[in-house]
């Protein structure tokens, strides 16, 4: 269990850095900010019109499904690029596996673009 620990105290000391860094970058930023709102910044500059509606308005479902198509095609690279570096060292069954997995996915893309998910009138 020492040397388990040992190994996976350089990600430790890693992350506690990050997550320190992080809250010491944030803290600053809020400090140190000169905040002096005019007119010209609380503008619209996002879509160049103000408001018009309530924001918790209802948003069309086709939304939802771009980001659920964005999710699964950045999990897909996330778990490409693992699979990837190890190839060389991995048997049929990983090779095989990610086959399986890849097929899943494409089979949803085609169900969901042969349901127009992917077309804006």
């Amino acid at each position: 269990m020492d040397e388990l620990l040992r190994e996976y105290l350089p990600i430790l000391i890693f992350i506690g850095l990050a997550i320190g860094l992080g809250l010491v970058l944030v803290l600053a930023a809020v400090v140190l900010a000169v905040s002096r709102p005019d007119p010209e910044k609380n503008s619209a500059y996002e879509c160049g019109f103000n408001a018009f509606d309530d924001a918790r308005m209802k948003f069309d479902v086709r939304f939802y499904l771009v980001s659920i198509l964005f999710i699964i095609f950045d999990l897909e690279v996330a778990f490409l690029f693992p699979w990837a570096a190890s190839f060389a060292d991995m048997s049929d069954l990983g090779f095989w596996s990610m086959l399986v997995f890849l097929a899943v996915l494409t089979v949803g893309f085609i169900y969901e673009w042969n349901k127009g998910a992917l077309e804006w009138e």
